[in-house]
């Protein structure tokens, strides 16, 4: 495979949808003795798949697929683990929250765990799991027809002409195929229910007390379970963080790309004007933006054949999104100046290889049931045109797709509890970490959090560009008062930035 082939594959695979021990004291020691027949309950055996340490080991933990009737019917909910490396040293668990929503943790422990510094690895066990509905949790999936799962469609990027009456048919026919294919499952997959699981992991694990590390999504995931469960959390990192409030007119996250896109833009003109750059597009980084609007609008009227892709065309929605998703890995910068410099010549590079389709149902799925039941959506065509129209003034690499209607504005079941609200109550053992260039959580939402939790909070902000700071696209100041504070609890004494 190509280094081209390789950037647009991971492209295609972002779409699916980041000191010294200190001494335990008795009531730490207390905190990681379980109690007795807890942990027996857990049968641990090998995990499947291919590439995982042979240390991690896998079990199932049943709980209620409704929270409101813990006695009703049992989901199971897939976790792994790889034990402390220093016995002597284990605080706890440090549980492995992914983003999404839709994505797996499963194999965390044995990816990204092995990551963290030695002095980490040996203050925790590391426990991934897939959420509720994934993977090898009991999952669910729509049954989507192929061409419904191209994420161009999936997100709500309008006409070319602006209109949105085409994406409220999509929503209707997705929302259609989840309800008639989805099970009772999704209509009991949404955040709150997700913290709750993790609060059973806790309890199958023994722990009085458990530590996360919560990365996108993930960072809404374990501030829930923070507000649910504040007397159950030791040590808590939130990195990549996403706006708290689920219920503005269109939810946090859809709605921060426009922001985003505009904090990240300039970075990539940057590079891809550069000397020396193969991919170079431009003599200057002021070329680069218009450059990019006249193609997408090109492609709006004319778009481009791609065999093999989905859809399979180039159209400038599809480069739109490919911006995006580029957008969240400096390292996928080629692919996109690839991309548009093949556009620019009416070709197109090989056609980027997409996951698995039954990972894409599930995702998707997952996702759409998460968004969709965390809160109400608006269901007038007019709330949206008026939205986007605004939007595409203002933000046009966006083109008004955050302010337009996903899956949710036909969604046939109402939220079953309203959003949980993110407070400053609760003990200060919280740290942020966010990169100050953020595609899908940029550092404004970040701040939002931010003063939010209030004395509950320090935040680290880093001089990076990318999605994922702490181990991923950050920078070692910023990983190292990450990993600092997981290992001995101490965080910095107030807000940092990190240059």
């Amino acid at each position: 495979m190509t280094k081209t082939q390789r950037n647009a594959a991971l492209i295609a695979a972002s779409a699916v949808v980041l000191g010294i021990t200190a001494p335990l004291t008795a009531a730490q020691a207390a905190n990681s003795v379980p109690p007795k027949g807890v942990e027996d309950s857990l049968d641990w055996t090998k995990c499947e798949g291919p590439g995982l340490d042979p240390r991690q080991e896998c079990a199932t933990v049943k709980v209620p697929m409704d929270h409101a009737h813990p006695n009703g019917k049992k989901i199971g909910i897939a976790i792994s683990r790889i034990p402390s490396e220093k016995p002597e040293a284990r605080r706890g668990a440090l549980l492995l929250i992914p983003g999404g929503p839709g994505g797996s943790a499963l194999s965390a422990p044995s990816g990204k765990g092995q990551k963290l510094p030695q002095n980490v690895r040996d203050t925790y066990d590391l426990i991934g799991f897939d959420p509720r509905g994934v993977g090898r949790s009991t999952p669910v999936s729509c049954g989507l027809e192929h061409e419904d799962l191209a994420l161009s469609k999936l997100r709500p990027w309008p006409a070319p002409d602006g209109s949105v009456t085409e994406n409220m048919a999509n929503a209707q026919r997705l929302s259609d195929a989840c309800a008639s294919n989805g099970g009772e499952l999704m209509r009991h997959i949404s955040t709150a229910a997700e913290a709750r699981d993790l609060d059973r992991i806790r309890e199958a694990l023994g722990e009085q007390k458990v530590s996360a590390w919560g990365v996108s999504y993930g960072t809404y995931v374990g501030a829930v379970y923070s507000q649910l469960f504040p007397h159950r959390t030791d040590r808590i990192v939130l990195d990549s963080n996403q706006n708290p409030d689920p219920v503005r007119l269109q939810r946090a996250w859809l709605a921060a790309y426009e922001t985003g896109v505009e904090d990240n833009f300039p970075e990539f003109a940057k590079w891809a004007s550069a000397p020396g750059n193969p991919d170079r597009l431009a003599r200057t980084a002021a070329e680069v933006r218009p450059l990019f609007l006249r193609l997408a609008a090109r492609l709006d009227r004319e778009p481009i054949p791609w065999p093999g892709a989905n859809p399979e065309e180039l159209n400038g929605n599809v480069l739109r999104q490919t911006m995006l998703d580029t957008f969240a890995d400096p390292d996928n910068y080629p692919a996109l100046a690839q991309l548009i410099l093949a556009a620019q010549k009416g070709t197109v590079p090989p056609a980027p290889q997409a996951p698995p389709e039954s990972v894409q149902q599930n995702v998707t799925a997952v996702g759409a049931a998460t968004v969709c039941n965390d809160a109400a959506w608006p269901s007038s065509t007019a709330v949206y045109q008026k939205g986007v129209d605004k939007s595409r003034v203002k933000y046009p690499l966006t083109a008004g797709m955050p302010r337009s209607a996903l899956v949710c504005a036909a969604w046939p079941y109402e939220p079953k509890e309203p959003p949980v609200r993110i407070t400053d109550r609760g003990p200060s053992n919280i740290l942020l970490v966010q990169n100050e260039r953020d595609v899908a959580t940029p550092l404004s939402s970040a701040l939002r959090l931010r003063t939010t939790l209030g004395k509950r909070a320090t935040m680290v902000t880093v001089n990076s560009t990318g999605h994922g700071a702490y181990l991923a696209n950050g920078n070692e100041c910023g990983d190292r008062a990450v990993s600092h504070f997981l290992a001995t609890g101490e965080r910095p004494g107030r807000d940092v930035y990190c240059d």
